[in-house]
């Protein structure tokens, strides 16, 4: 059973089987949000979700980056990102027409920054997610 379901732009359905929500800045104990923070914020997600699902594809949806002042530290410029990391295992039916639906699905993780802690749901979810290219980025799967 999914968490949620996500309605995709091109119209596909994704279930939501498991999310991880963590904050941006949580573990910061020194410094700023600066481009070299978010970065490594950024592919350390992407390492880890690729470390838990080897099998499976892992996505990025670049996150909007706010510059909120004029200050410019030793790392540069203040840059924040959305206040919530999301990791999420999404699956579908399969990519493929020519495979057995009984048998097979697709799946991808997808990485995103949003705002609140709110689960993505239906057609309200942040368009970046809504606007993932599944049937380009997702992998089928024998179940």
């Amino acid at each position: 059973m999914s968490l949620t379901r996500v309605v995709l732009t091109s119209g596909r359905s994704i279930d939501l089987s498991e999310l991880h929500l963590s904050s941006t800045y949580g573990g910061m104990l020194e410094g700023y949000p600066c481009k070299v923070v978010n970065d490594m914020r950024i592919s350390g997600l992407v390492r880890a979700a690729e470390g838990d699902r080897p099998s499976t594809p892992v996505h990025l949806i670049p996150p909007p980056r706010e510059y909120p002042d004029q200050y410019s530290g030793a790392f540069g410029p203040v840059e924040v990102l959305p206040r919530v990391a999301c990791v999420g295992a999404f699956r579908s039916e399969a990519i493929d027409p020519d495979r057995d639906p009984v048998l097979h699905r697709s799946a991808l993780t997808i990485i995103w920054f949003q705002p609140t802690t709110s689960v993505p749901a239906g057609c309200d979810a942040e368009d970046a997610l809504r606007e993932v290219d599944w049937e380009g980025l997702a992998r089928d799967y024998e179940l």
